[in-house]
């Protein structure tokens, strides 16, 4: 039996859903929007594993019988006020109760996508950039400040070619630093910026799911793809072959952060040079099957049920 933790008003989870029941394959939602309303958790540790139940008012699982589980935990924005409690009361016991289930979630012994300690790296970027970067993959130059002085030399060193973003694990819309961002130096005093010299190229998106690897190459004119819509521009999408070093850096970024489900930002620039932004171990996979017609969610399931991988089509099956 599989878990789902997560609500349907996301659509990756819906989708995650969807997939399994299209499949066949048994699983439980427990919902996170109303947790832990209507939900009764009750383990124990023991020698082996953590022991006891997981019950709705509708099903009751042994955590025994888990063979995977799929968790995408919701923010505050997410989820129901409590029945039998309001405000600042029910959001604590919604917490108490969230960290309750992460530490049962972080010890079973099946596949779980993803353990929260496997994300923990996404948190902090340049601390990520370091596993990164020891499994063979290239971050691009990059600078974390609050010093404007130090800002504008790296701008001045990269010729103006300098994008900004997140330092944490909060998502942001890649911008290029412009004469806004140049006459607000002065407030880097007040919190430290991340800075990137611009890298050239199309950009790819790789999801590593157990030991199946799909690639798909973007091509789009703006900076930050994701929200192209926004700057009236397009996105294009393809499956791709990756190097065989890309690749091999790809899984074993994935395995050294213990993530069974990733996606990875690459960035491969008209001359052949492959650059790595980033490491999501809670990847919105949904924009890229939907493009790329990968069978990203097939694989996912297949993972969470126990049984082998099939033989997908994957990048190293597809021709550019």
């Amino acid at each position: 039996m599989i878990l789902v933790c997560g609500g349907l008003a996301d659509s990756v989870t819906e989708l995650v859903c969807a997939r399994l029941k299209q499949l066949d394959y048994p699983f439980r939602l427990l919902d996170l929007a109303r947790y832990p309303d209507g939900y009764r958790v009750n383990w124990r540790w023991s020698n082996s594993a953590p022991t006891g139940t997981i019950a709705s008012s509708d099903w009751i699982l042994d955590l025994a019988q888990i063979t995977g589980v799929y968790v995408r935990f919701l923010g505050p924005e997410g989820r129901i006020p409590m029945h039998a409690l309001d405000g600042e009361d029910g959001a604590a016991v919604q917490a108490e109760s969230d960290a309750e289930l992460m530490a049962l979630i972080e010890d079973l012994p099946c596949p779980v996508v993803n353990r929260l300690s496997g994300g923990m790296s996404n948190n902090s970027k340049p601390y990520q950039a370091l596993f990164i970067r020891d499994c063979g993959l290239r971050p691009p130059p990059t600078l974390v400040t609050n010093d404007p002085s130090a800002a504008r030399a790296f701008y001045d060193d990269y010729h103006g070619d300098v994008i900004y973003k997140s330092v944490s694990g909060v998502r942001s819309i890649v911008r290029r630093v412009g004469s806004t961002q140049l006459a607000r130096l002065e407030m880097l005093r007040d919190g430290p910026a991340q800075l990137q010299a611009f890298i050239p190229g199309d950009n790819v998106r790789v999801h590593v799911v157990g030991d199946t690897l799909f690639a798909a190459r973007i091509q789009s004119d703006a900076v930050d793809y994701r929200y192209a819509h926004l700057d009236g521009m397009s996105v294009s999408m393809e499956n791709v072959t990756l190097p065989a070093e890309i690749r091999h850096s790809c899984i074993s970024v994935a395995a050294n952060l213990d993530l069974l489900f990733a996606g990875i930002d690459l960035k491969v620039t008209p001359r052949g040079e492959w650059f790595c932004f980033e490491v999501n171990p809670c990847p919105g996979f949904l924009y890229y099957e939907r493009h790329s017609g990968q069978p990203i969610s097939s694989a996912l399931a297949q993972l969470l049920s126990g049984r082998s991988q099939p033989d997908y089509p994957r990048d190293d099956d597809t021709r550019n």
